[in-house]
């Protein structure tokens, strides 16, 4: 049926769970038709918002299409929308921010309420119903099988030739039944390529033929160049003492600028023989495969730009067997990560003097886009690398500062900070000892002195020594910034 029929199915107050991960497969017709659907209900004054789960970020034409006819009223576990974003922090939409491990698990639990529709593009259906996953798989799984319903995409512009690079497991269970999960490399195979639905459940099926929202990368600066190439002498020299093999462990990289850098990086040398396990593989890690520096890798999407996503169609072949996409359960599985010693790196917003990180709030406050599964590897990776440039906004925001406005990843997660001005390895250091390596290592110059300075007061004003902090100037200089527009004094 058309998407505009589909769309009339899902009712007032419902929660839809749609398929997409980092702008990756994602339903591109049935969420704009119901976002047609809802601004004509509004005009003819009949109240429609719906609760929206996904597996991440999705487009425009998911995420800001819903937001801007005010159609959603929960929206979970992460988003990137600027419309969703400016209704976030407006107080007008709510939002449940979690750790992309804990989504399917809370569902199965019944602790997020029931699921009404799952809407899901897909590549392809079998005769006998199973489906051929697209460019993601993120919740698709236990949206399928917790959903009352199901509407299908069958997306044409999506490769068929996609059948077979997905690794589905069907093996989990709800305490107290659970079982290991037999998962023990990187590049091993232990679930089927095919996503299982009961026909009964399907409502509808959508044909569509249109592409995935890809973002086109930035070429590495000389900021993202330097804070790669900090990454890599710290492994080479992790390498030299012992304490990695020459082909590393394998390797998580958030989403972004600065990560593709550091995947670039990696890809001219001096390592080889790498594997991935991670969430998203962009255009860096695709080059890695390419070259061959990269023999595999596990992920949940495929979050391409134009040009690399051509490539990867036309070479599709060439990757069979090197790339697996798994369900988020499994590409953020605590356990697995520590199993295989992922080695994660992860940008944030601004991290304190003592290690505590913020990856999801600016100024305290207002959120960005959510934790994402930042948390899900940083707690359990072999080590715990976040990165950021020093400085932002022309050098009026301090990315180092005296506390955290937010914490995402405490101190205890942390093991390593990375700036374009040096990477601080923080592994054994007791508090006041992280405070001095971070601030001479990472903190801009321009920033340093005050630094120094509020840690020093702090040791002379604050009631004990183990972490010492002047409470009433600790979040001065976020104050100071939302007052005059820097946090220079």
């Amino acid at each position: 049926m058309s998407a505009e029929q589909a769309a009339a199915m899902i009712q007032p107050g419902w929660n839809v769970g749609m398929s997409g991960f980092t702008g990756a497969g994602y339903p591109k017709a049935v969420p704009r038709a119901l976002a047609a659907h809802i601004e004509a209900a509004h005009a003819a004054g009949r109240p429609f918002r719906i609760g929206l789960w996904t597996g991440a970020s999705t487009a425009p034409e998911l995420d800001g299409a819903l937001a801007k006819v005010d159609g959603i009223d929960m929206r979970l576990p992460y988003q990137s929308d600027p419309t969703v974003r400016a209704q976030i922090n407006s107080g007008h939409m709510q939002y449940v921010d979690i750790h992309l491990s804990h989504v399917a698990q809370f569902v199965w639990f019944g602790f997020l309420g029931h699921l009404n529709v799952a809407v899901i593009e897909v590549a392809g259906v079998l005769p006998d119903g199973r489906l051929i996953p697209s460019t993601s798989v993120g919740n698709n799984k236990t949206w399928i099988e917790q959903a009352d319903h199901v509407i299908l995409e069958v997306n044409r512009r999506q490769s068929a030739a996609l059948e077979g690079f997905h690794d589905v497991y069907y093996g989990a269970a709800l305490p107290p039944h659970r079982k290991p999960i037999p998962l023990e490399t990187a590049d091993q195979r232990i679930g089927e390529p095919y996503l299982r639905c009961d026909p009964a459940k399907v409502i509808a099926v959508v044909d569509t033929d249109a592409p995935d929202r890809n973002s086109v990368f930035t070429p590495p600066d000389a900021q993202s160049a330097a804070i790669a190439q900090h990454i890599i002498d710290f492994l080479q020299h992790e390498v030299a003492q012992g304490r990695l093999p020459k082909s590393l462990l394998p390797l998580q990289s958030g989403v972004g600028n600065i990560a593709n850098a550091v995947l670039a990086g990696l890809n001219r040398g001096p390592f080889a023989g790498l594997t991935a396990y991670t969430e998203v593989l962009q255009d860096g890690m695709l080059d890695m495969l390419r070259s061959g520096t990269l023999q595999s890798a596990s992920c949940t999407a495929l979050s391409l730009s134009p040009a690399a996503a051509d490539y990867f169609n036309a070479h599709i072949d060439d990757f069979r067997g090197r790339i697996l996409i798994r369900p988020q359960e499994i590409s953020n599985h605590p356990e697995l990560i520590r199993r295989m010693g992922v080695l994660a790196m992860n940008a944030m917003i601004e991290a304190d003097i003592y290690g505590n990180v913020n990856s999801t709030h600016l100024m305290g406050s207002a959120i960005m886009n959510g934790i994402g599964g930042s948390g899900d590897f940083a707690r359990n990776a072999y080590i715990s690398m976040f990165m950021t440039p020093s400085i932002a906004k022309d050098g009026s925001i301090s990315c180092i500062v005296p506390m955290a406005s937010h914490v995402d990843h405490t101190e205890h997660d942390v093991q390593v900070i990375v700036t374009e001005q040096g990477l601080a390895d923080l592994r054994g250091l007791a508090p006041q000892q992280r405070a001095r390596r971070i601030i001479d290592t990472c903190a801009h110059p321009t920033y340093r002195d005050a630094l120094h300075d509020y840690l020093a007061r702090a040791r002379l004003q604050a009631n004990g020594q183990h972490t010492p902090h002047v409470l009433t100037d600790a979040l001065s200089w976020h104050e100071r910034y939302l007052r005059t527009g820097t946090m220079l004094p």
